[in-house]
């Protein structure tokens, strides 16, 4: 018991220690953001504290805070919150108290608010009018010098504190609008110095500083692993990378859409999918540009119910994702805002990979579009971030939001994708288009966690390993969509000083080989042949053999007549000429059971005469199969070789499956010059020139 009693004593010991290191790193950061980013940093917790009991951006929330709470003095920190909710409960609007709001307004003559508004241009009455969300309220006039300094007003809107004037004049009531406003302020920082931003950063360790930016958006970095912080910092590249296209699928309450709706005003969220040209993009009517040519970044959110109301709109959209520039009607317009697309994914990531692919929660006209899914940059694994709970939210200093995203889009001027050049080359499996997502990703890894631009070699190949993996993740799903054109997914970089070359692969399509390796047992074969619908899969089949008289059992089929004529003509071409092959096999004294195992439910294949015909000798013979080998071709019920169809593509998912051999007829061996040579080069190849042959080289018998 003593003993007990000391281990847990000195594990307590521990704990304590371990705690109070953590506690000295936090202050040492602390006292370090004090000395070079006084002013501009806020106690995360006074955020959450307030925001609880307000549904205000969070970069509202800290505007305030940073006026009123900018010290280490508890008693003014007190007295500054209890000034921004005074403000806030006093002026901030909300929807269901905006006719209280109006009537204070009429009341006192004047009345400031904090609210968002958008604008439109009165062709009728040629002034520009105001629409406030939260007041409800529209068409207010307001003065077209604010609409040339905050030209996003035209477009999606901004947060403002507004002084409104409040005349009625009853002669010109029928004319005039009794409510003015007569001055707006937009709550974003009027200027940053990037210089000393830049300098500052060279204070902190890397570690240091991605800590710094998640607390600054919210996030505690201590619940999160060294993986999961990269992934969360992607979500930030849209905001400092000009026309840079992410795509983030996975679990609900992992925070997809909270760093676009409400980390920056410079970023817009889109929700419920409906978007229109003119809005999006350009308005021909009034010759306007739309929200890619007023914000940074236009996120979308619940990709599944996105639904242009005109067709064009996704065409147009591809076009911008490439080139940064677009074309409606006569008009030639450049934009730099980058597009997000986020959304819930309700299956397993592995029922996904089997099934369909990892854009399937995208709508049939986006996601089965290839071209439109190749101009996605970066595919983040949303489901690798674990839910949110209470503890994943910070209590610690961090950026106040508004300046962290002004240092964002000033960083947006610079550009380090070049840097990775120094030290790596990328690999030859990369296309243009796949060089230029990884740079793009580089470049934004790089102006967040190195601004300055100075990384070593270790560094930068980090920020190489992470970007190679997410844009593969769409390369790698476009495979699976569109088969051998996007074929070359071996993504890689090479080392300038050692020529060594290492390949990047992603997580979710490593391990769990559909053929495994090693020895099986007999009766049971793998082969790769088309479904009824068109897609290529992996089938498995386990044969059982018993006495009987001579009958053959089918499972897994289905009632599909078609399905069931390729293992029918291969036990009677068994009993045909099943001496030819072995003196052994008896189809009148023997029964068999035959079970087919779809492994990607993608619809059995009605090629099944040839692997049913090799399951079934294996069975009969007690011969296990050659180890990790995918059996291709089928026969027809004389014995006639049918050749593979579409063999390139079939021949990738037999890597994809975990094929190390592959049994192939000799009549597709004209074919092979159709196939790349490395995917050619990473199997034993093996032929066959007739269905006797195929048993006996599948069984290895010389």
């Amino acid at each position: 018991m003593d003993e007990f009693r000391n281990t847990e004593e000195f594990s307590g010991v521990e704990d304590r220690e371990r705690m109070s290191e953590t506690d000295d790193l936090r202050e040492e950061i602390k006292m370090k953001l004090r000395q070079y980013y006084d002013g501009r940093i806020v106690r995360k917790d006074l955020t959450k504290q307030i925001r609880e009991g307000a549904n205000v951006p969070v970069y509202v929330l800290e505007y305030l805070l940073g006026q009123y709470c900018n010290s280490d003095d508890e008693e003014i920190i007190n007295e500054g919150i209890e000034n921004v909710k005074r403000i806030l409960r006093d002026n901030y609007v909300r929807p269901d108290e905006a006719q209280k709001i109006l009537a204070l307004l009429r009341e006192r003559g004047s009345y400031t608010v904090i609210d968002r508004i958008t604008v439109v241009l009165n062709t009728k009455e040629d002034r520009y009018e105001a629409t406030f969300m939260n007041l409800g309220i529209k068409n207010i006039p307001i003065s077209p010098d604010y609409i040339k300094s905050y030209d996003r007003l035209l477009c999606g809107g901004i947060w403002c504190i507004l002084q409104l004037d409040y005349e009625f004049i009853e002669e010109d009531k029928k004319n005039t609008q009794p409510i003015r406003i007569r001055k707006l302020t937009p709550i974003q920082m009027p200027h940053i110095d990037m210089d000393e931003a830049k300098n500052g950063r060279k204070a902190f360790t890397k570690e240091e500083w991605i800590d710094i930016l998640l607390r600054s958006i919210g996030m505690e970095p201590d619940k999160f692993s060294d993986r999961v912080k990269w992934l969360l910092l992607a979500r930030m590249i849209p905001l400092v990378e000009n026309n840079f296209n992410l795509c983030e699928l996975g679990p609900r309450s992992t925070g997809k859409s909270y760093v676009y709706e409400q980390i920056s005003p410079n970023s817009i969220l889109i929700g419920g999918g409906q978007t229109t040209r003119a809005n999006l993009f350009y308005n021909m009517s009034n010759g306007q540009v739309g929200l890619v040519g007023m914000w940074d970044v236009v996120a979308f959110d619940e990709v599944a119910g996105i639904k242009p109301k005109e067709k064009d709109v996704i065409q147009i959209m591809k076009g911008y994702m490439a080139s940064g520039q677009f074309s409606v009607g006569k008009a030639q317009v450049q934009a730099k805002a980058s597009m997000v697309f986020v959304g819930n994914i309700n299956q397993s990531v592995e029922t996904l990979l089997k099934t369909s692919s990892l854009f399937d929660p995208f709508p049939p006209e986006m996601g089965q579009d290839t071209a439109f899914l190749d101009r996605f940059h970066c595919y983040i694994p949303g489901w690798e971030i674990p839910k949110y709970r209470p503890d994943s939210f910070t209590n610690d200093y961090g950026f106040i939001t508004d300046y962290l995203s002004e240092f964002l889009k000033e960083m947006r001027k610079d550009n380090y994708s070049d840097i990775v050049d120094k030290y790596f080359r990328l690999g030859n499996n990369l296309n243009q288009r796949d060089t230029i997502a990884v740079r793009k990703m580089m470049s934004g890894f790089m102006k967040l966690v190195y601004p300055d631009g100075e990384a070593t070699k270790e560094q930068i190949q980090e920020v190489i390993d992470i970007s190679l993996e997410l844009r593969r993740r769409v390369k790698e799903q476009l495979k699976k969509i569109g088969g051998m054109e996007f074929y070359d997914v071996n993504f890689s970089y090479f080392d300038n000083e050692t020529f060594e070359e290492k390949y990047v692969s992603v997580p979710e399509q490593g391990g769990g080989k559909l053929i495994p390796e090693g020895m099986g047992k007999p009766g049971c074969v793998y082969t790769v042949n088309k479904s009824k619908t068109g897609m290529i899969g992996c089938y498995r089949l386990e044969t059982q053999m018993m006495p009987g008289n001579g009958k053959l059992t089918l499972t897994g089929l289905g009632t599909s007549s078609e399905i069931k004529q390729g293992p029918n003509t291969a036990f009677n071409y068994i009993k045909a000429n099943g001496n030819a092959i072995s003196g052994q096999i008896s189809t009148t004294t023997r029964d068999y059971i035959v079970s087919y195992q779809d492994m990607q439910g993608i619809g059995m294949t009605p090629g099944l005469a040839m692997t049913t015909l090799i399951a079934l000798c294996s069975a009969a013979l007690n011969k296990t199969p050659l180890s990790s080998l995918a059996i291709l071709g089928d026969i027809t019920i004389g014995g006639t070789l049918i050749k593979v169809e579409n063999l390139a593509s079939t021949l990738q998912v037999c890597l994809d499956s975990g094929a190390k051999k592959v049994l192939l007829p000799m009549t597709s061996a004209a074919d092979l010059g159709s196939v790349p040579s490395d995917l050619v080069g990473a199997f034993s190849l093996i032929f066959y020139s007739s269905p006797e042959e195929a048993v006996f080289k599948a069984l290895g018998v010389e």
